[in-house]
């Protein structure tokens, strides 16, 4: 009876991802018309991804709009070889709240959360939720500890409990936390209120760099 439970709220959270994301792709479909071009004249590819873990440990390409500049990998490692406090911040939050390789265009889509449209179609694909766990490199993994299992058991969310929880104001500590959290008490009116309210945190631009 409990498995059939289960499967029955997996079933009724994939069929509303479906549907959002298949909205959200048509409703966006002339912004991304628009960003990828500016993008595109910058110099460079108009999207980037990375290698992110997903549901039951399966790495998967995360899309984004690219905000940095084309040798943005290699300028990160000259950058945290040289500079002690830079290789600190990274090594606690794997981000950078000063980093020299974003754009000026890039800082637009970064506080806007405009940057993160393109993963209306890893939901589309089954790799993420609409709602859900920030997705996490492979090294990231380590810094959930007893915590892990509830990462791996759902989809990483383009929003979640600690994107509207103050974000990058938070410890990567306390994200694990929320992250936990939201699965252990995961609704239907839980991921109604987090999208609700992540309007307003995109909106007032909360936590976002």
């Amino acid at each position: 009876m409990y498995r059939c439970e289960q499967l029955h709220w997996a079933l009724l959270k994939r069929t509303y991802d479906i549907v959002g994301a298949l909205v959200a792709l048509l409703l966006i479909a002339v912004p991304w018309l628009v960003i990828a071009t500016v993008l595109r004249l910058e110099g460079g590819p108009a999207l980037y991804y990375h290698i992110r873990i997903g549901r039951h440990g399966r790495p998967f390409r995360c899309y984004k709009f690219r905000t940095m500049v084309p040798d943005a990998d290699q300028r990160l490692a000259e950058l945290l070889q040289r500079d002690a406090q830079a290789r600190e911040e990274w090594q606690n939050n794997f981000k950078l709240r000063d980093d020299p390789r974003i754009t000026a265009f890039g800082e637009f889509l970064r506080t806007s959360s405009f940057d993160e449209l393109p993963q209306f179609w890893n939901v589309l694909t089954g790799d993420m939720s609409l709602v859900g766990p920030r997705p996490v490199t492979e090294d990231e993994l380590l810094r959930y500890g007893d915590c892990l299992s509830y990462y791996l058991a759902v989809r990483p969310g383009i929003t979640g409990l600690w994107q509207v929880t103050g974000r990058s104001t938070t410890t990567y500590e306390e994200r694990v936390g929320l992250d936990s959290k939201y699965v252990r008490e995961w609704s239907v009116e839980l991921d109604i209120r987090i999208l609700l309210r992540t309007v307003l945190v995109v909106a007032h631009r909360t936590g976002a760099y």
